[in-house]
């Protein structure tokens, strides 16, 4: 007979660092296609160098596209103008901060729009404001991350991204 654990003998949670030890050594495992068609919603172009690098470093086969403002995403997403060829991105990373159209109004876009609400969007912002963490997931953004200021740390906020949305979950038509 076997017996199901009790909640306590799973012990405390673990720490932060425990967490990326542990997912230092699990292999990863590539989804059948191995990558996804990624948008970088970004204005800031040191930004986007440090995004690319951490996508090159990490050797992630995922591809990116860069729009520089919120009216050039909803272009590449509805697939108009000059985007009027894009992909369907799997995965959109977007800043807060834009010109023309803010995040939140392009957040507010995707998720209103049937054809494009089921995208995930990951939020990855300088910001830390509370405020701004909770507009973000009542708009329904999939995640809130903060840049850090820290080189090494936004490279591993990268790969912790391309590990959870290409390693582990399973993604419309994927």
């Amino acid at each position: 007979m076997t017996s199901t654990p009790d909640r306590e003998d799973y012990g405390s949670p673990p720490s932060p660092e425990r967490i990326e030890a542990a997912s230092a050594d699990v292999p990863a495992q590539r989804t059948p296609t191995g990558s996804l068609d990624v948008l970088l919603v970004e204005d800031d172009a040191g930004d986007e160098l440090i995004i690319r690098e951490s996508f090159e470093a990490n050797e992630i086969g995922s591809t990116l596209h860069v729009v520089r403002d919120g009216a050039e995403a909803l272009d590449f997403l509805h697939r108009r103008g000059d985007h009027a060829d894009a992909v369907r991105p799997a995965l959109v990373l977007l800043d807060l901060n834009l010109p023309k159209y803010d995040g939140w109004q392009v957040l507010e876009a995707v998720k209103a729009d049937p054809d494009l609400a089921s995208i995930p969007v990951v939020v990855l912002t300088t910001s830390t404001a509370e405020e701004d963490v909770v507009r973000s997931y009542r708009l329904r953004a999939n995640a809130y991350v903060s840049k850090s200021v820290d080189f090494d740390r936004f490279v591993a906020t990268v790969r912790q991204i391309d590990r959870f949305f290409v390693h582990m979950v399973r993604l419309p038509g994927r």
